[in-house]
Order: C-alpha cells, then sequence, then structure tokens
C-alpha cells in the first residue's frame, strides 16, 4: 500500500469514525485521532483551542452539545501526503442534534496531519459553516 493510500485508509475509517462520534455526543475517539505532541491547534466553527489541554477542554464542550447523528460524510476535495506531513480539505455533512433541536448542516474543514510514533494524527483544523 503506498503512503497516500494507507492514509487515505486512515482518514475514511478512524478519522471518519470519530468525527460521526463526536456528532453523537462521544469526544473519546476524536481525542484518538489528534496528536498529543505540541504545537496543536484548532479554529473552529463553534470553538478555538491551543494545545492539547485547550483541545480536550472543546471536544467536552462540543460532545455535550452533539447527539443523535443519523449522518456524517466526509467529501474529500483534495489531499496530499509528504513524508510524515499531510492535508485534506473538504466538506463534512451532517444531521445531528445541536443543543436538542434537529439539524442538517455542511461545515468547510481543512486539516493538517503529521505523523507521530503510533500513525496519522491531526494537529490542525480550521472548519466554517457554509
Amino acid at each position: 500500500m503506498s503512503e497516500r493510500e494507507e492514509f487515505l485508509t486512515w482518514v475514511n475509517g478512524e478519522f471518519v469514525a470519530a468525527e460521526r462520534a463526536l456528532l453523537d455526543g462521544d469526544d473519546r475517539p476524536r481525542r484518538s485521532t489528534w496528536s498529543r505532541v505540541e504545537p496543536v491547534s484548532a479554529l473552529g466553527a463553534w470553538r478555538n483551542a491551543v494545545g492539547r489541554a485547550g483541545l480536550v477542554e472543546a471536544f467536552e464542550v462540543l460532545a455535550s452539545s452533539f447527539s443523535d447523528c443519523t449522518e456524517y460524510v466526509f467529501d474529500l476535495i483534495s489531499y496530499e501526503v509528504s513524508g510524515s506531513m499531510a492535508y485534506t480539505v473538504g466538506y463534512e455533512h451532517f444531521t445531528a442534534r445541536i443543543d436538542g433541536s434537529p439539524r442538517t448542516m455542511t461545515l468547510r474543514a481543512t486539516q493538517v496531519y503529521r505523523r507521530d510514533g503510533d500513525g496519522w494524527h491531526v494537529v490542525h483544523r480550521h472548519a466554517d459553516a457554509m
């Protein structure tokens, strides 16, 4: 399997599953897809965070707002892998409850990844609502 195929398999598997879990109210899988090695940061559609502790706090708050995800699709527009770094650009389409109200949304998301000791991890995310 090529480096690009390996990365894409991870994105479409573990990463997508973690994002869907967050939209179901469980932030633990998302924590595992993010790097524990600084620097890490997120400029999110709902919250911003810098540093691992800030990310964990933001993920907990987000997870408490989301529930009952019935759909999550990561529509990948482009990606590249270069050694131990990679990026993705795409749209995240989802249907879930946000603070109890059913919502269907699309976010534009750009993410940067780093291959740490045990595999690929997110190191930066920028997302906003369309």
